[in-house]
């Protein structure tokens, strides 16, 4: 039992404590104060630092992370200021500082050892702010029923999720130590991202024009020093991560820790294993404050259908890309949790993949019995499983929802982290060598055990892997596609190369590009209708893979007016090896001529190299698709076609677009809105044009050879003369709205027949919409004028 005195000399040192690591500001200051903190915690044992939790600890995390500790914030995002120790560590490139801040935060010093000590005896209990959670889970506690079923739908959210006791209607996070700083950890960059913004810039068309920050990002196409120069900057946070992975998030030697169970992943929560719900609790963090945040499906459809449950948010979140700036951080976290990938890979007793993962629920499922009942995954031995979902669209939403006038930053390392998902076999422990520098020689030896001497390029091992994520080959790379095609102006030598590397990753082994073609036969075809033995063996995996479709791209479509080449038939089918004119064929053949067409325009220096790379992509696309890429056009009919379709992707100005006779449904009409417009108004006369469209039937297309049929009127024998004033004037009246009909007839068919549809999107010009607020403002001051006089 401690003593009163002795626990007020506790509390007061807990206070000057907090007093120095508040004034902390400069290199010399953070350096004594984290030496005023470790000796503190070296002095106390565990029942002693209650104090130190309740007042200091707080204090800390917002000085280390750079938080505003005001509690009169109302803004959603917290302020970050420049005093932050992570980022002063990071400004003055202080390897001194940086490393002393690492070794008080380390998995393996005092601080860390002393949380988890505090935790063993339940010292303190943290709220964490409802307004800094994922912005789904602040959505779903706005309404009490969906509070009451958020514990179960979400693991992460499963005991720590507690009745308000101040205004009892409300809910509220309650977490401990652990838990509370690895939350307000993970949230740094998701806080960053958001004070940051979008950044705007200006795309200037000139033949000396290089939008950079394409480059910067991406391995291979930008410079060496810039790269480290970015690395730098991050340094501190990402071996933070890296240590924290390694520590709690096991990928190898799963045995050594469950001696009934052959992996580590076949635990479910109900089994209150300490280092499985530390692993389990990790990652289910950086999942739903990383990949999933702002994403209006969150969680798999089939699991929200079992619950009753459906996100009226979607509204409200629909077209927001993920929060700017985690590519790099998400990249290190998915890199590493695929390591565990590599460990299976390299074992005989593979995990059978027929079926997507579910969402189990024990029991039978009873709306009365859905708080107890307690969901998870079933993982297949590997942590794969638990990210193909949100990373898929964390990844997609990127692609589709990128901002035409941002900074293409955050776009170029989301693609960096796809490319990379996508060659899990070239993951090796040199990648984390930087990161792993400050580690303990027993956890870089436990790691080296996941990759002991694996061989750099696909093998018949990873077959599992590809068909479990086969929607990252197929359909993400059409979706890339039109990602490609719509920022191809921006700057074509940077989207060549990257498209360029997509597909040379698809061609880089035969293995591979026939695994993909065969599963695209198998998924298009019956399962009787194949004769060969290896498409029989694929049919199994065909339910899944329609299943992920549905799933994974739930929702999410692009606009009416963005030029979407998949708007009408979304998340449907696989598309890369179709040959309509929507299929992977027929549209990188456009991107190519459109390509060369832009590279030809800007000229340069660089403009022999440039096509030379090009030639090469040809080259690798008919590797993939097994014949010449450019196909002779010898009709009329065929160059019309692809010029359309140049038309659909290439963004045009009202004032200089080009007048085609385009007799297709929304082409020049949904085109991607342009500088010159405004968006809004823009989609709302896109809508009303359709809706006119649709009414008057100018979606079709009359011939204008048919003989036009008249109509005649039978006059009945006893027809008598027309007297009378009333009579003439109901006969000029009908004959009036006769001539109005015949003449609203006549109108619709000659636009039926020349393929004239109405566009009202015209008046979505910034140019008209102000000649018309002028007009009408020169006439209210007219009237209010004469008026008055």
């Amino acid at each position: 039992m401690i003593s009163r005195g002795y626990a007020t000399d506790t509390q007061s040192k807990s206070s000057d404590i907090a007093a120095t690591v508040l004034a902390a500001s400069s290199p010399l200051q953070i350096l004594a104060a984290c030496d005023a903190v470790e000796s503190f915690l070296h002095k106390h044992v565990a029942d002693q630092t209650r104090w130190f939790f309740s007042i200091t600890f707080p204090t800390l995390i917002c000085k280390i992370f750079g938080f505003d500790e005001s509690s009169s914030t109302s803004a959603a995002v917290k302020s970050m200021s420049p005093s932050g120790w992570i980022d002063i560590a990071a400004l003055s490139n202080d390897t001194q500082l940086a490393g002393r801040i690492f070794s008080l935060l380390s998995p393996t010093g005092v601080l860390l050892s002393s949380i988890v000590a505090a935790d063993g005896l339940s010292l303190v209990k943290y709220v964490f702010p409802v307004e800094r959670l994922p912005e789904w889970v602040r959505y779903m506690l706005q309404n009490e029923r969906d509070s009451l079923v958020l514990s179960d739908l979400c693991p992460l959210f499963k005991n720590r999720l507690k009745e308000d006791s101040v205004k009892g209607s409300s809910f509220q996070v309650q977490l401990n130590v652990f838990e509370y700083y690895m939350f307000w950890f993970v949230y740094y960059p998701v806080c960053r991202g958001n004070s940051e913004g979008p950044q705007t810039v200006s795309v200037r068309r000139s033949r000396r024009f290089r939008l950079e920050n394409w480059a910067y990002s991406i391995p291979g196409l930008s410079s060496t020093k810039r790269g480290m120069e970015q690395k730098n900057e991050g340094d501190l946070y990402m071996r933070l991560l890296y240590a924290y992975l390694c520590a709690y998030v096991p990928v190898a030697d799963m045995k050594a820790h469950q001696p009934y169970r052959s992996s580590l992943l076949h635990y479910s929560f109900s089994y209150g294993t300490p280092i499985v719900e530390k692993a389990e609790f990790l990652v289910n963090t950086l999942i739903h404050f990383w990949l999933v945040d702002n994403d209006f499906s969150p969680l798999p459809v089939n699991l929200c259908k079992s619950f009753g449950m459906t996100f009226p948010f979607r509204s409200v979140l629909s077209e927001i890309p993920p929060t700017s700036g985690l590519g790099e951080v998400v990249n290190v976290f998915v890199k590493y949790l695929n390591l565990s990938s590599i460990a299976s890979s390299d074992r005989t007793d593979q995990v059978d993949y027929t079926e997507s993962p579910k969402w189990k629920v024990g029991g039978t499922f009873n709306a009365s019995q859905s708080r107890n009942a307690v969901p998870f995954v079933d993982s297949g031995n590997s942590w794969n499983s638990w990210i193909q979902r949100p990373l898929y669209r964390f990844i997609l939403r990127t692609f589709l929802y990128c901002p035409m006038e941002s900074s293409i930053k955050n776009a170029s390392q989301v693609f960096t982290l796809w490319v990379s998902y996508l060659e899990p076999w070239f993951i090796s422990m040199e990648e984390f060598a930087k990161l792993d520098s400050d580690l303990g020689k027993s956890n870089r030896g436990t790691l080296k055990e996941v990759t002991p001497s694996m061989p750099h390029g696909y093998t018949s091992s990873w077959q599992v892997f590809v068909l479990a994520n086969y929607l990252y080959y197929s359909s993400l790379v059409m979706h890339f596609i039109g990602f490609a095609h719509k920022f191809l102006h921006t700057d074509p030598e940077v989207i060549v190369k990257m498209v360029s590397k997509v597909i040379t990753i698809l061609a880089s082994s035969t293995e591979l590009m026939d695994l993909i073609k065969n599963v695209d036969i198998v998924f298009h075809s019956k399962p009787a209708g194949s004769s060969k033995s290896m498409l029989n063996a694929l049919h199994r995996y065909v339910p899944a893979i329609r299943e992920q479709l549905q799933d994974w791209e739930d929702g999410l479509s692009e606009t009416d007016a963005d030029g979407s080449f998949l708007h009408e038939n979304w998340n449907k089918d696989l598309r890369l090896f179709s040959d309509g004119e929507d299929g992977g064929q027929k549209l990188l053949q456009l991107f190519v001529l459109r390509a060369e067409s832009e590279l030809q325009s800007i000229g340069g220096e660089n403009l022999s190299q440039n096509l030379q790379g090009l030639d090469r992509l040809k080259s690798e696309l008919c590797q993939v698709f097994g014949g010449p890429i450019m196909n002779p056009m010898s009709t009329p009919e065929t160059v019309q076609c692809e010029y359309m379709r140049d038309e659909i992707f290439k963004p045009r100005s009202f004032a200089n677009r080009a007048m085609v006779d385009i007799k297709y449904k929304g082409d020049w009409m949904k085109r991607p809105i342009s500088d010159d417009e405004i968006g809004w108004l823009a989609k709302v006369l896109v809508k009303l044009s359709g809706w006119l469209n649709e009414s008057l039937g100018l979606g079709q297309v009359e011939s204008s050879q048919e003989s036009p049929s008249w109509s005649y009127v039978d006059v009945s024998s006893d027809a008598r003369s027309v007297c009378g004033p009333m009579e003439v004037i109901k006969v000029v009246l009908c004959s009036f709205i006769s001539w109005l009909l015949m003449l609203r007839g006549a109108g619709v068919r000659f636009m039926r027949e020349h393929g004239v549809r109405v566009n009202l999107r015209v008046l979505a010009s910034k140019k008209v919409v102000v000649v018309l607020l002028v007009i009408a403002a020169f006439s209210l001051l007219r009237r209010a004028f004469f008026g008055v006089g």
